[in-house]
């Protein structure tokens, strides 16, 4: 079974997660870790689990959710995993991240491409890739259809939706990839996103305003 472990880091209360099951193989999903105190809050709790960190993913590569890429990397020796088309939006997370005083270290770059469709392995455990494009050009997140929950980094929030204004983001596309796939899933499904709560599919299915955009 497995476990979820949320942390809320950087100026933009970006939602990491460590998700583990009882082999004690962990992925990492969106290290935003930015802060000394982040950083060894994000590394103690591996530690002090004795986890197996086997994946480092990111659902799309803005600033605030490739923070600590490098720390993750470079500690568990892993190669960073993500859609092909969030490389120039990684590329671009630097000076991104200049215009807000952020400057952390340099991500690695994607190594492993992951499209939708694929499996995420760890320990006894599974996740399905989708492809949600709209907040940014290569956005993916990860569905478990046992547990019934996905991780959808900046897609669909709790009453709200992710922002379409940036370089790469498209509400058309944004609200396609919502309503054609996300309200697909069955209503009981939690929605982990890359901020504020968790929700359901099922409590945004039916009130959520990106039903007022057309697709």
């Amino acid at each position: 079974m497995i476990s979820i472990e949320k942390f809320t880091f950087n100026p933009f209360q970006e939602n990491t997660y460590i998700l583990f099951d009882e082999t004690k193989e962990c992925v990492i999903i969106d290290p935003g870790c930015y802060q000394r105190d982040e950083k060894n809050n994000l590394l103690n709790f591996i530690k002090d689990n004795k986890l197996n960190p086997v994946q480092l993913l990111n659902t799309h590569c803005h600033i605030d959710h490739v923070l600590g890429n490098y720390l993750i990397s470079n500690n568990y020796d892993l190669k960073l995993a993500a859609h092909k088309l969030e490389a120039p939006v990684l590329k671009g997370s630097a000076y991104w991240g200049s215009q807000y005083g952020i400057n952390g270290d340099l991500s690695p770059e994607i190594e492993l491409f992951l499209e939708e469709g694929d499996q995420i392995e760890f320990g006894n455990s599974q996740l399905e890739v989708i492809f949600v494009p709209g907040h940014s050009p290569g956005h993916i997140a990860f569905i478990n259809h046992e547990q019934k929950f996905i991780i959808n980094g900046d897609v669909l929030f709790q009453g709200s939706f992710g922002r379409y204004d940036l370089p790469g983001g498209n509400l058309k596309t944004l609200s396609e990839s919502i309503q054609s796939k996300l309200f697909n899933l069955p209503d009981d499904y939690k929605v982990y996103a890359g901020h504020m709560s968790e929700t359901t599919i099922g409590e945004e299915k039916y009130s959520n305003p990106i039903l007022q955009v057309p697709i």
